[in-house]
């Protein structure tokens, strides 16, 4: 199902912007490498001129240690990437694609756009954008729907699509 575009995570943006942010993380590490850093007087220029090009606050982020995270490549996409939207009449159809793509691995092939293709799976199981999303609108979201649980014999078990969707949209 598509979204609409208002919910859709915005590729189009985060692509345009990505080559420019990865290169000034990348820069940043070897400024550290063979510099230092100890004063955060290049730090900061960083945070600002990540701050320039997005508009982002760009203190939730960590530029000094992308390596122990998820990577150069995937920080630059995050950063890259517009924040999520309220939007107006969430409808309950969106909500449980929203959760499909949260539990359901997927790949995209060639025809949806290579740098969608490789940055999506990231979105569903790596970034928050769909958290963000779901928080900002009014559900209540909580990571532990999408988790294991043990029930009282002892037994693992998952929320089922259903049953993580109607809790997120119940619980507004």
């Amino acid at each position: 199902m598509k979204l609409r575009d208002e919910i859709e995570p915005d590729f189009e943006t985060a692509e345009k912007r990505y080559p420019e942010v990865l290169k000034l993380i990348l820069d940043y590490t070897e400024w550290c490498d063979e510099h230092g850093d100890e004063d955060s007087v290049e730090y900061k220029k960083l945070e600002d001129r990540l701050h320039s090009i997005t508009g982002k606050d760009i203190s939730q982020f960590n530029l000094w240690e992308w390596w122990e995270g998820d990577g150069a490549e995937n920080l630059a996409f995050s950063i890259s990437l517009p924040e999520p939207e309220i939007v107006n009449n969430l409808t309950k159809d969106e909500v449980a694609e929203i959760v499909r793509r949260l539990k359901t691995f997927e790949i995209l092939d060639a025809e949806n756009g290579a740098f969608k293709s490789l940055f999506y799976n990231y979105i569903c199981f790596g970034s928050d954008f769909y958290p963000k999303f779901l928080k900002m609108n009014g559900l209540a979201y909580d990571i532990k729907l999408f988790q294991s649980h043990k029930d009282k014999n002892g037994n693992y078990f998952e929320f089922s699509r259903e049953e993580i969707t109607d809790q997120l949209w119940n619980g507004k």
